[in-house]
């Protein structure tokens, strides 16, 4: 049996710190009231770019430091971040198709919550560098990216669910969940889109309800289409070579015994 990733008990408390926070960034325009000058908050986004990615870096460090990320673990986590970060320029621009999100469900299924959230950002990040996609948007990508790899190691059965019926599951998981990636993606733009589109912005005068009707209508008019191709790549690659992938990772797994104590025997002389 394959067994996650465990991680221990302050790199889950680091992980639960920083999607706590990483909530209130995505959320904040339906948090703060209308009376609140929150139309000042783009004067505050490099601020808040710095403290999400130390917070991020911490939940990395974090992980590492503790016995759930040895080094074969850190190994096969930088293989997959690199796969990873290889695979999303595939089709950059290009109608949603980023392969990249079906390894993700799957390494995410395989390899545990803790691992896939730490797996997600750091393949973000390493896109982000390959790609040029450095800016003020890539920790709140890093975030989705995390809880979207996460939430595929919080499926449940996954010592009794096998086979097709194992990768319907996870099929169906990255359909919903890349939409959720992409609105939450949009939660992070919309509200500085100012006069670009006065009848979807985001209005910091107006109610949560009436900013809610903007921001549906903002998703349904700007990303539908991505997202839709998005979820459609994820679905097909993950039924097509998702069974043959979830194999070798979970044999991979097995080979490198993360879990397994390092001992030493002593030479004779």
């Amino acid at each position: 049996m394959t067994r996650a990733v465990r991680l221990g008990p302050r790199s889950l408390l680091t992980l639960a710190l920083v999607s706590a926070v990483g909530v209130v960034a995505f959320g904040w325009p339906f948090l703060a009231p209308p009376t609140s000058r929150v139309g000042t908050h783009t004067q505050d986004a490099p601020w808040l770019f710095a403290g999400l990615l130390v917070l991020l870096v911490a939940v990395v460090a974090a992980a590492i430091a503790e016995s759930g990320l040895g080094p074969k673990a850190v190994a096969m986590l930088g293989v997959l971040a690199a796969t990873g970060a290889a695979l999303r320029p595939i089709g950059a621009g290009t109608a949603g198709i980023e392969p990249m999100f079906f390894l993700m469900v799957l390494s995410g299924r395989v390899l545990g919550p803790g691992f896939g959230f730490v797996l997600g950002n750091v393949t973000m990040f390493a896109s982000a560098l390959l790609t040029g996609g450095v800016g003020p948007w890539m920790p709140f990508q890093m975030l989705a990216m995390g809880w979207f790899t996460m939430g595929a190691g919080l499926l449940p059965g996954p010592d009794r669910t096998r086979g097709r019926a194992e990768v319907r599951v996870l099929a169906a998981y990255g359909f919903l969940a890349a939409f959720a990636y992409g609105t939450a993606m949009n939660m992070a733009g919309w509200p500085f889109m100012g006069a670009l589109a006065s009848n979807i912005a985001f209005d910091p005068h107006a109610g949560v309800p009436a900013n809610l009707a903007r921001f549906v209508t903002y998703c349904l008019a700007t990303s539908l289409g991505w997202d839709l191709g998005r979820a459609l790549v994820t679905v097909v690659l993950t039924l097509t070579l998702g069974p043959a992938l979830l194999r070798a990772l979970r044999r991979a797994t097995r080979r490198a015994a993360f879990e397994a104590p390092v001992t030493f025997e002593a030479s004779e002389r």
